[in-house]
């Protein structure tokens, strides 16, 4: 029997796969603790030990489905079509995780869901995923990875409805699995004139408004506390209006596959908060006790419906 060995948001921000010269220079000689919030990461996942790493990922918008992407291996030279003229050139080669990728769509047709397995060699790959493998070093360690999209015409409770249909997948198959939400909080862009209000380009006054930045900060106390269900229970009338990246589908997903309401996972910070041209991004781990990543079927449903 599977299960799920821990989980986290993980900000991927494309600032993060640039040179470090480059970096500090832009943040006027302050780097950005995200990169030393990927060292804590690795070490969480180094001592975790699992078998395949799952990404939920924020970039990779899909219509109709939530899709897996269930390729044996993933290789090329990655170029970003938001910002070629510096994300080029990026050169990957990683596991897929094909087996996993079946029970996932096995499971969820069975539960009247709706992710699908995809296997196309063609297909190209969002940074959400890429810059992950590379901050995480899964390359070296040829941990198989499993990415899973967003699916855009959905309402919020079938994001979590898919996190049940993969959480159960992972505990019917023989694998431990780390998840990780690859995404920001508040996803308001500064605009093209924009002129920083911090001279550390990547300070949390930077974040494109006062209130997203007090939005943020809650529900990272929230996910301190456990206290995922108050999360959801304030998502029409906060995050989503924000919004959150993607809407909030990384974490929702996430969320759905360590019980939805009921997870009790704490959260512990990686990183500082921080600014990313307006966006508020973080590292949070998640320890995920045996009956916090336990399923909940129907918790989805339960909450459409309230």
């Amino acid at each position: 029997m599977g299960k799920i060995l821990g989980a986290a948001i993980v900000s991927h921000h494309p600032g993060l796969m640039q040179c470090e010269e480059f970096r500090v220079l832009q943040g006027a000689g302050s780097d950005s603790d995200l990169i030393s919030g990927y060292a804590c990461l690795r070490e969480r996942i180094k001592a975790a030990k699992p078998d395949a790493i799952l990404i939920f990922d924020s970039h990779w918008f899909t219509t109709g489905y939530h899709l897996v992407d269930g390729g044996e291996k993933f290789e090329g030279s990655y170029i970003s079509d938001e910002m070629p003229w510096y994300l080029h050139g990026v050169p990957y080669s990683y596991l897929g995780c094909p087996d996993l990728a079946v029970q996932v769509e096995a499971v969820s047709r069975e539960r009247k869901g709706y992710v699908r397995n995809i296997r196309h060699p063609e297909l190209g790959k969002q940074y959400a995923t890429i810059n992950l493998v590379k901050h995480l070093h899964l390359e070296l360690s040829k941990t198989p990875v499993l990415t899973v999209s967003s699916c855009q015409n959905c309402e919020w409770p079938q994001f979590l409805q898919s996190g049940e249909d993969i959480g159960e997948a992972i505990r019917r198959s023989d694998l431990n699995v780390v998840l990780l939400a690859s995404g920001a909080l508040s996803h308001k862009f500064n605009g093209i004139d924009w002129r920083p209000n911090h001279p550390r380009i990547f300070h949390e006054s930077n974040v494109s408004r006062p209130e997203n930045i007090e939005s943020d900060k809650a529900a990272i106390e929230l996910m301190r506390q456990g206290r995922h269900d108050e999360i959801l229970a304030r998502w029409d009338d906060d995050y989503r209006r924000k919004p959150w990246e993607a809407f909030g589908a990384h974490y929702l997903q996430m969320l759905g596959a360590m019980g939805g309401a009921t997870c009790r996972a704490k959260g512990e910070p990686l990183s500082a908060y921080e600014n990313a041209r307006g966006t508020g991004n973080i590292h949070v781990w998640f320890d995920v006790s045996e009956t916090a990543s336990q399923g909940n079927s129907g918790a989805a449903g339960q909450l459409a419906a309230a």
